[in-house]
């Protein structure tokens, strides 16, 4: 009895007087200007998620620009994510941890390592991959866990999407403070990154110190916000995975993309704006699987001034650091030649009929000693006309007129076999697997380069959350580089140090030094710039 009353007096002194700094470390809470979070502590990372930064754009706020948070009273549990934006499932394999879907979907989540809440650490803020219209920062590709524990706040952001997020109409130029409409995803992730400005101190996190990152589509956002007036001062340094704005085809004007909207609402039976927000909201989504739904980014004269092409040609993007870059096997041949054999006939007949006057400028920059080489170049040539040349384009112009550092990669490694649990099953794009029909549908041999989206698991640290492949020791490897070289470029701008090759930047308007990203990560000159030369011509004679 003795030493039972011993070790009850000796737990209860503990708890005295160790109890309430436990409880903060179970409960971490911070006071941001719209009031007071309570997160969760994990595994020694405290992360706040479903954080609003913008108010719910839902009812009359349906198609505005975001506006500020309704301040609370008391304790705002910051324990589950968000709902996410309103999309249909188009890809099959996305994993989504979020609390449902719903357009009142503007919220982020922090990742951060912090002891006291006092320190400045360098700041990542991640925008969601998905064609700009699906995707999620519930994502547990995109988890910031990882990159906390390399001593970064992680952020990941919500954006709404596809019809909520990039509808033009006149009726909401005409409506909007700043006549402008359209751009709503692109203007809550400026909003975000304002939200971040104003309170990622109170999470340990230094404002000024702010990296923007993503992957295709955003990697298109991180590409925006450089453009974009509105952003500038709210980062200092990007990294884009895969794909920008600066593509092969010009942005539509506003006055296009409200045509396009008027035209759409006409279709669905609704041909005001009070009929248009009057609609449900999963009603809505479900009108954009119509072949006439497509709403993409536009030059509103607000977000956009001007062609984001012109931005950079002259020097007015945001001038700071640059890792830029993208995968080996972006797409595959099968997008041009379908189920043509990949020989030298095939090519160029296909280009031809596709590229009709520029295919043989094309074809001639594009060509192999040998028909077993052409299996390549006519995957170079699919993944540079879906994605690559784009990331190139956005890549060499900041070289010349961004006067900051830029450093870019190619990523080579391909994922390995899927574990044998997966069964009949496809990989897809997201890092999850599709089964079923669907997967029938796509079936098609392995890939025999890194595929789109194939890079995110291992940049941000999260190959043991996805238990999809079976991963091997030297994937752990590729990802142990290429995430201290993400980690190294958020701390300091630049993604040299210890235990990694030495990358160099790429020189102002000569072929550049790439990072080969894979088990031997090496430095490689630029191979085919031809190509993307040829291409940047191609694109500017369309203007």
């Amino acid at each position: 009895m003795k030493l039972f009353a011993f070790i009850f007096i000796l737990f209860f002194s503990i708890v005295m007087a160790f109890g309430e700094d436990g409880l903060k470390l179970q409960a971490p809470q911070v006071v941001t200007k719209d009031g007071l979070l309570e997160g969760v502590n994990e595994s020694g990372i405290y992360v706040f998620k479903g954080v609003p930064f913008a108010a719910p754009p839902i009812g009359p706020l349906r198609w505005r620009a975001p506006q500020p948070v309704k301040k609370w009273e008391g304790v705002r549990k910051a324990d589950k994510f968000g709902p996410r934006a309103m999309q249909r499932p188009v890809f099959g394999d996305m994993n989504f941890r979020s609390d449902g879907m719903s357009e009142d979907c503007l919220y982020l989540n922090v990742w951060t390592p912090t002891k006291s809440f006092k320190e400045k650490l360098p700041v990542l803020v991640y925008f969601y991959g998905g064609g700009l219209i699906a995707g999620d920062g519930s994502e547990p590709r995109y988890d910031g866990e990882s990159m906390a524990r390399q001593g970064i706040v992680a952020v990941t952001v919500n954006y709404r999407l596809n019809i909520f997020g990039f509808f033009s109409h006149p009726e909401l130029t005409k409506e909007s403070s700043f006549k402008a409409s359209g751009n709503y995803g692109l203007l809550d992730q400026h909003a975000a990154l304002k939200w971040v400005q104003e309170n990622i101190a109170a999470f340990g996190g230094d404002p000024d110190k702010v990296t923007i990152a993503g992957e295709s589509a955003g990697s298109f956002s991180v590409s925006a916000q450089m453009a974009s007036p509105l952003s500038k001062g709210l980062f200092r340094a990007a990294i884009g995975e895969s794909g920008s704005l600066l593509g092969n085809r010009p942005l539509p004007t506003r006055t296009m993309s409200e045509k396009k909207g008027q035209a759409f609402a006409s279709a669905i039976g609704a041909p005001s704006l009070d009929a248009l927000r009057a609609i449900p909201a999963d009603k809505l989504i479900e009108a954009t699987a119509r072949p006439d739904a497509a709403f993409s980014v536009n030059i509103d004269g607000y977000l956009f001034q001007k062609d984001p092409v012109t931005v950079f040609k002259s020097g007015e993007q945001a001038h700071v650091p640059l890792l830029v870059g993208w995968n080996s096997e972006e797409m595959n041949y099968r997008a041009l030649l379908g189920s043509l054999e990949p020989i030298a006939a095939n090519f160029v007949q296909v280009v031809k009929d596709r590229f009709k006057e520029d295919a043989p400028a094309l074809i001639q920059v594009y060509s192999a000693e040998a028909d077993q080489d052409m299996e390549q170049v006519a995957t170079d040539f699919a993944g540079d006309q879906f994605i690559a040349y784009g990331t190139w384009r956005w890549s060499d112009l900041h070289s010349k007129t961004g006067a900051n550092p830029v450093y870019r990669y190619l990523y080579t490694r391909a994922r390995p076999a899927m574990r044998a649990e997966m069964g009949n099953a496809v990989a897809g794009l997201a890092g999850g697997v599709i089964k079923g029909e669907e997967a029938t549908k796509q079936r098609t041999p392995l890939s025999k380069g890194a595929v789109h989206s194939a890079e995110i698991e291992y940049a941000l640290g999260n190959l043991p959350s996805n238990r999809v492949y079976d991963w091997e020791p030297e994937d752990y490897k590729v990802s142990a580089i290429l995430q201290t070289y993400f980690a190294n470029f958020v701390k300091s701008g630049n993604p040299n140090g210890l235990g990694v090759p030495a990358w160099p930047t790429i020189q102002k308007g000569e072929a550049a030094e790439v990072m080969y990203i894979d088990t031997i990560s090496r430095v490689v000159k630029e191979k085919h710039r031809d190509r993307y030369l040829l291409l940047e011509k191609l694109a500017d004679s369309e203007k």
